[in-house]
């Protein structure tokens, strides 16, 4: 099962992070490369993210450790401005790129974007400075430490006799519809926030919530976890606040979908994880 985002193959290099010298050292590295964003924006080629050469005054401050493939250290350089809405057009580029080559895009721009909205200590409102080789941000006037955090995000079907549930937003293009989705709350495991999300916009309750998949999502930095629950009832009650229209759909209708008919209604795209779960939920 290939999940968007997912199987990078850069090694995170975890003691460079702990090791500034070593950190500084690999900055200077003749061979070392950075990766190429422009406004966010990845440039890429037959299939490949573009990397660039480091300039001889790079200052370490100023950059993250990717990570380490074959020897070579990977590059990302911080920008002081963060990203401002995202191109489905782009987003759409990027699942043409070769295997793991999109998830090392993904864990680039979150932490990229990170250090750009987290600039001022959440403590005592200092501003903070770059540590551990750009994976976290230190307070020199308190000594707090802050890191890169992800926020969780469940993805869920509803099913009941064999149909599964969908949901429509207003921002969709025309026809598609979706697996239903939001955030944990504080306090909140996964099934709790599957079955209070379910309710909450289209009045369903549910029971045996399942795990399927996790898919990182860096539009800025969420962890969309997939699952699959068992509906009490097929009533709805829609929430048009957050849904336009919800609708039960069979396992034939889903199968047409994915297979390219949209007479009914179109189905995410193959890098979104809802394609990977309206899949496997197929099956």
């Amino acid at each position: 099962m290939t999940i968007g985002f997912t199987g990078g193959r850069l090694d995170r290099a975890d003691p460079l992070r702990h090791d500034p010298e070593g950190f500084a050292a690999a900055l200077v590295d003749p061979a070392a490369r950075l990766l190429v964003l422009r406004d966010y924006q990845p440039e890429m080629a037959e299939g490949r993210l573009v990397w660039a050469h480091i300039a001889p005054d790079a200052v370490p401050e100023d950059h993250v450790l990717l990570g380490i493939e074959e020897g070579t250290p990977h590059f990302a350089k911080l920008t002081g401005q963060p990203a401002v809405g995202r191109s489905f057009e782009m987003i759409a580029a990027l699942h043409a790129l070769a295997a793991g080559e999109a998830a090392t895009y993904a864990a680039a721009r979150s932490v990229v974007d990170w250090h750009a909205r987290h600039r001022f200590c959440a403590r005592c409102g200092a501003e903070t400075v770059p540590f551990r080789a750009g994976w976290g941000r230190q307070c020199p006037a308190c000594g707090t430490e802050h890191f890169p955090r992800v926020d969780p995000v469940v993805i869920m079907i509803a099913e009941h006799g064999g149909r599964a549930l969908l949901g429509r937003q207003p921002a969709f293009p025309p026809g598609r519809y979706s697996a239903l989705a939001g955030f944990l709350e504080p306090g909140e495991s996964i099934e709790e926030a599957v079955a209070r999300e379910l309710f909450e916009e289209a009045g369903v309750r549910v029971e045996n919530v399942r795990y399927i998949a996790s898919q990182p999502w860096p539009f800025p930095s969420s962890l969309m976890i997939a699952c699959v629950a068992e509906a009490v009832d097929d009533r709805l009650t829609i929430d048009t606040t957050e849904l336009e229209d919800a609708i039960w759909v069979s396992r034939d209708e889903v199968r047409a979908a994915l297979a390219g008919d949209t007479s009914r209604f179109g189905v995410p795209p193959a890098y979104a994880i809802a394609h990977t779960l309206l899949e496997t939920w197929a099956r």
